[in-house]
């Protein structure tokens, strides 16, 4: 907590007891469901909840957005963010049952009242929204042409409507076709811990 305290001294004491809840629950939850790697469920502060953060760093969704978070998983990177943006929805979308169920449980238990789940697949998705998130899920060549139809205009953020994606390692090959309008930061301007030495967040604009 008190590395997320460092970062985030803004939040509220609500805030605090959402993260403290993610904090408690996922490690009882990976003894059943394994969400997170065995190995790294103990730099879940600083691994999964602060690096999915990292988004609300790099921008501050509106009152009014909508976000997708693709491939979810065990509910990163949209239950932190859902966290920290209460005015802005989310919709939790992954493929496996079991992990969906356990970010389900997590939301429920930390009291988001902005956070929706979609089990399936994101061809089934017929909403619109203003920005599609996702952490390491796939290629950028083979996602953007999945969430272009989901991603509606005009925005009204201070950054166009599109794809925000975290990353890790070399990217030229992932964002070739998009140079002329990706944006890539390294999370080492974000965060000082070596963890974040070579992740990375792209945003495409869609």
């Amino acid at each position: 907590m008190e590395t997320i305290k460092l970062y985030f001294p803004d939040l509220t004491e609500k805030q605090l007891n959402q993260i403290l809840i993610l904090e408690q629950w996922y490690p009882w939850w990976n003894e059943r469901i394994n969400v997170i790697s065995r190995k790294d469920i103990g730099n879940l502060e600083v691994n999964h909840i602060l690096h999915s953060l990292a988004i609300a760093r790099f921008l501050s969704f509106a009152q009014g957005t909508q976000v997708l978070d693709l491939g979810t998983g065990g509910g990163f990177p949209g239950i932190p963010l859902a966290i920290l943006f209460p005015q802005t929805e989310f919709l939790l979308i992954d493929r496996t049952a079991k992990k969906l169920r356990v970010a389900q449980d997590i939301a429920e238990k930390a009291e988001l009242s902005n956070v929706h789940f979609f089990h399936g697949d994101v061809k089934e998705v017929k909403d619109k929204f203003d920005f599609v998130v996702s952490r390491a899920v796939m290629d950028l060549n083979d996602m953007v042409p999945l969430v272009r139809r989901l991603i509606r205009k005009p925005g009204f953020n201070a950054l166009p409507n599109g794809l925000i994606c975290l990353k890790g390692g070399d990217l030229k090959n992932e964002t070739r076709a998009f140079s002329k309008s990706a944006i890539e930061e390294d999370l080492s301007a974000y965060f000082t811990q070596d963890y974040f030495a070579t992740k990375k967040i792209v945003f495409i604009p869609l």
